[in-house]
């Protein structure tokens, strides 16, 4: 008599080769994005750092507010650069995170035409808007940014400056944009 209950509890090569091939892949899928989780991890502790951007624009310190978001990949891309620019500089500047996802700031995702992220904006010790910046900033380009606000000197010139790109309203900061015209 063969016993059959030993034969139905064996796996076959095809699901043994299909396990293999299942296991391989979580090890490369869990390698490819440790990075991705390492970011949200930087962007919340910047963000948990932030002071609230009143108190920023009033301490006499320069501060740059970067509008992010926790699924923008650019975002994830440029996080371990503004941490370690921040950590050089952090005694001369404030740096305040701003979901744009957070129903909180939209009155200053308005009032500063967040219409693309990530996106810095960049204020001197009193509070006055400066300039901004649209798009991913490596580190030696955020800690370039940082030191001319430090030192009271021009923005780097792949920033947009205040005095050329800025319209200015009683109670609102509008940027002008390319389609737009006069």
């Amino acid at each position: 008599m063969i016993d059959k209950t030993n034969e139905a509890n064996e796996i076959g090569s095809i699901q043994k080769i299909f396990l293999v091939f299942l296991s391989l892949l979580l090890v490369v899928s869990l390698f490819l994005f440790r990075d991705g989780f390492k970011a949200n991890v930087m962007l919340d502790q910047l963000a948990k750092n932030s002071l609230e951007p009143d108190i920023a624009l009033s301490n006499g310190k320069p501060t740059v507010f970067e509008f992010y978001a926790d699924w923008c990949e650019a975002c994830k891309e440029m996080a371990p650069d503004m941490v370690n620019a921040e950590k050089l500089n952090s005694d001369m500047i404030d740096i305040v995170l701003l979901n744009v996802d957070n129903s909180r700031w939209f009155d200053l995702i308005d009032k500063y035409d967040v219409n693309g992220i990530p996106k810095l904006i960049f204020f001197d010790d009193k509070g006055e808007f400066k300039g901004f910046s649209l798009g991913v900033r490596k580190y030696n380009e955020l800690n370039e940014i940082f030191l001319a606000l430090i030192n009271k000197s021009e923005l780097p010139s792949f920033t947009n400056l205040s005095n050329s790109t800025q319209l200015i309203s009683k109670n609102n900061i509008r940027l002008k944009e390319p389609r737009d015209h006069g």
